[in-house]
């Protein structure tokens, strides 16, 4: 497992495979599923992760 941040977009990747992500679906709002050619889940995407926070 890999986890990528990415200050610009404010997003992390969760990379659970090296698998190619060939589909990828919105599970809740910000957060898409990467799944590949088997069905299988490779990655999870969090869109503006800061907002996810209590501040």
């Amino acid at each position: 497992m890999n986890l990528f941040y990415y200050p610009e977009t404010d997003s992390l990747y969760i990379e659970l495979s090296e698998k190619v992500s060939v589909d990828s679906r919105e599970a809740a709002p910000g957060v898409v599923l990467d799944f590949d050619s088997e069905g299988c889940l490779v990655g999870i995407d969090i869109e503006a992760l800061s907002a996810s926070f209590d501040k």
